[in-house]
């Protein structure tokens, strides 16, 4: 599933942001994206993107490039590859319905998909059933900047950072760090 926009709105007497794309194949998604799910896919994929730069960069450095990456994003998104103005275009197939469904989770980790790292993101929906979206570069970078966006609009305050914890390994022993992302 190629995804060909995002939308997104916030609503302030529901505290939430009703988050929709549309497909390359004709097809939409809609969900309510709660405070606590948008903010924990903020920081989750700030997270990844730096653990992955720090493959080849400096901690300090990655942290750079992603926060460049990032406002770069959102000062010019049309000199990425992104278009703010043009309008969303409602697809005319609801494979989950046309309303929106509830976020009650959401996990995350990086993939390879081809030759470059996607962040893979489930979105845990009412009885344990999910969707998975798989998303690089501009696509990524647009969806973050749209959740951000709103975020700031919303005055959710700061993304949280991704703490980093050791966890036990199957013997009981201290197996390095983990990040806290689920």
């Amino acid at each position: 599933m190629g995804i060909k926009q995002f939308n997104a709105t916030y609503l302030a007497p529901d505290d939430r942001l009703l988050f929709r794309f549309n497909t390359v194949e004709n097809t939409e998604f809609s969900f309510w994206l709660t405070r606590r799910v948008t903010l924990f896919i903020l920081a989750a994929t700030q997270h990844l993107i730096i653990k992955k730069l720090e493959h080849t960069h400096s901690t300090g450095a990655a942290k750079a490039i992603a926060d460049f990456s990032q406002k770069a994003m959102q000062l010019d998104p049309e000199a990425q590859g992104v278009s703010k103005a043009e309008t969303y275009q409602p697809a005319s197939n609801y494979p989950l319905g046309a309303d929106p469904l509830l976020v009650m989770d959401a996990k995350c980790k990086l993939e390879k998909q081809g030759l470059e790292d996607a962040l893979s993101l489930d979105l845990v929906l009412p009885g344990g059933a999910n969707i998975n979206l798989k998303m690089a570069g501009p696509t990524l970078q647009a969806m973050c900047a749209l959740l951000n966006q709103l975020r700031e609009h919303a005055q959710w305050g700061e993304v949280p950072e991704v703490l980093e914890a050791v966890a036990p390994s199957k013997d009981g022993k201290q197996e390095g760090n983990k990040p806290l992302v689920h």
